[in-house]
């Protein structure tokens, strides 16, 4: 089973869910705007991706915090606004079975759903 993590009014996560729909992909979707997000889960996509390709730093979000919480960012700072401030995470966070996924393109979707298990890896999709 796949989940699909992002905010529902998104329109990139409105073309991942449109793209799971049309290839009949059963999926749970979580919209952190309104749940929140897990310190647990966060601190595992960070381990597979790292926090640089989940920080969503061209968004209203981030261009709204203040200057010092841009600066010198590290993993520690940036998954602390990430917890406070779930929209700083990019859309869509996609996870089946043990990979992650950050961003989305059709093909790379593709790929992912026709790979064999034991191929998949954890790498972003950026």
């Amino acid at each position: 089973m796949a989940t699909l993590y992002g905010i529902k009014n998104c329109d990139t996560i409105k073309k991942a869910r449109a793209w799971l729909a049309a290839h009949s992909i059963a999926y749970d979707f979580h919209d952190y705007h309104t749940t929140g997000i897990e310190r647990s889960t966060l601190e595992s996509w960070v381990t597979a991706v790292g926090w640089e390709p989940l920080l969503n730093r061209s968004g209203t979000t981030f261009r709204k915090l203040a200057a010092a919480d841009k600066k010198d960012l590290s993993e520690a700072r940036a998954l602390e606004l990430m917890l406070a401030h779930p929209t700083l995470i990019k859309r869509p966070v996609l996870v089946v079975e043990a990979r992650v996924t950050v961003g989305f393109r059709a093909d790379q979707y593709a790929t992912l759903f026709r790979a064999p298990s034991a191929k998949r890896t954890s790498a972003p999709i950026i």
